[in-house]
């Protein structure tokens, strides 16, 4: 019987241990904090999930889809918010049925582990931080002294990935990585339930105060309350460095107002709560000749902006498992593949991600933008072939995201360049923007 090592017990690697669990194979899952369904998780870095389509399908294929869709709240669109306290909804798409899900990070991941524990294959190591692998031998070393080895490993250890950093130091010949930091980080904030346990601003909206420099968002949790991520600057005006105690009223009071009063722990939290770094990470190759291979977030971690940071690693795990079905446990042969099968596609994601960054905290102001958002959903809306560039990221688990990223980019062109040109969309036809657009495939 086959035997894996996964280097972390995050959503990637506790999903991984299902799939592989099913094929059976012996998991060994070892996880360098403790158990997280002992303890109460910490506030400050959780930002929500938004769970789509493709990690949707991640989940149908192991029987949890109903499940954590039993535990989300369904988002339809954004809700912007102006300074003036005025809102508008942006729908995600034009076509019935097609919605994300705000879930709970630490609420999935639990979820995951139990899963995995229903199986006799898999047995998680809590407080084991992998210190050191050697990718020859595929020994890896752990801070409490262990040292293991299987017939291979899989890193899910995230964005610090201590097996990829053995890759960049000689483990891999001419590995190439890449990290880019974003100038802006973010902070967690919170805006609890009313005093009835309702939602106090519309549940079924990913919320967007767009302030150009900087942003807030807000997504629904089941209990009522919404999660608040402010996105930054970390220097400079308007800043984390600048926004003090003495000053971060003052601040909320200018930029945020309809928010103030649903946040009455705002100045706690924004005091106490620590700042979160975002940034993207590229590297190549992922496999370590058969030996390990990096999959999620230590391949390719991307920033928050698109929501599909988690629904790409889901995919990651759904691609791979097709793999092992193809070629079993020829470690070095479905490797060398899932990479080909995936480089060009996550790079896509994570360019895509960081340009919405931009989008979500200016664009969303822009009148072009906002009949350009107008006019793909009266096409979502008419033409069951329409596709805007978010829905192809997001409702279409059959799509590479290299080639939604192509299509889409094509798109927005041709769409923002005819919304430039006319004052309002009823005076366009949507007959001819659709030719032109098909002209574009």
């Amino acid at each position: 019987m086959p035997h894996v090592i996964i280097i972390g017990a995050g959503l990637a690697g506790s999903l991984l241990s299902i799939y592989l669990a099913k094929r059976g194979i012996t998991v060994d899952v070892y996880e360098a904090r403790d158990d997280m369904r002992l303890h109460d998780v910490a506030a400050g870095r959780s930002i929500n999930l938004a769970l789509s389509d493709r990690g949707i399908a991640a989940l149908r294929e192991v029987g949890m889809d109903e499940y954590m869709l039993a535990e989300a709240v369904p988002m339809y669109g954004r809700m912007i918010h102006s300074v003036a306290g005025e809102t508008k909804l942006m729908p995600y798409s034009g076509r019935q049925g097609e919605y994300i899900n705000s879930v709970s990070r630490a609420g999935l991941n639990i979820a995951l582990m139990n899963e995995a524990d229903k199986y006799r294959n898999v047995t998680f190591h809590f407080n084991e931080r992998c210190t050191e692998f050697d990718c020859k031998t595929g020994v890896a070393a752990f801070s409490s002294g262990n040292s293991v080895s299987a017939d291979t490993v899989i890193a899910t250890d995230g964005a610090g990935s201590a097996v990829r950093h053995a890759m960049i130091n000689g483990g891999v010949e001419r590995f190439d990585f890449s990290q880019k930091w974003l100038e802006h980080g973010y902070k967690e904030l919170h805006i609890p339930p009313g005093a009835g346990g309702e939602f106090q601003m519309e549940r079924n909206a990913l919320h967007i105060w767009p302030r150009h420099k900087f942003m807030m968002i807000a997504l629904p949790n089941f209990d009522g309350s919404f999660t608040c991520t402010l996105f930054f600057a970390h220097k400079g005006d308007n800043s984390f460095d600048e926004i003090s105690r003495g000053s971060a009223m003052d601040f909320f009071e200018a930029n945020f107002p309809d928010a103030i009063p649903l946040m009455p722990t705002l100045i706690e939290d924004y005091l106490h709560n620590p700042v979160g770094n975002l940034g993207t990470v590229k590297c190549f190759p992922w496999n370590a000749g058969g030996k390990a291979l990096l999959l999620g977030d230590s391949a390719h971690a991307v920033v928050p902006f698109y929501g599909q940071g988690m629904n790409c690693a889901f995919e990651d795990v759904r691609v791979l498992d097709a793999l092992i079905e193809r070629h079993g446990s020829d470690w070095e042969a479905v490797y060398n593949e899932y990479g080909e099968l995936r480089k060009a596609n996550t790079d896509a994601i994570a360019d895509m991600a960081e340009e919405n960054f931009y989008e979500m905290r200016d664009a969303v102001a822009d009148p072009v933008f906002l009949r350009k958002r107008e006019l793909e959903t009266k096409l979502e809306q008419s033409y069951a072939d329409y596709f805007s560039k978010y829905s192809m990221v997001t409702f279409r688990e059959d799509l590479p995201y290299a080639i939604a990223k192509e299509k889409g980019n094509a798109q927005d062109r041709l769409l923002m360049q005819i919304c430039s040109e006319v004052e309002s969309v009823a005076d366009i036809d949507l007959e001819s923007v659709l030719a032109l657009v098909r002209r574009l495939s």
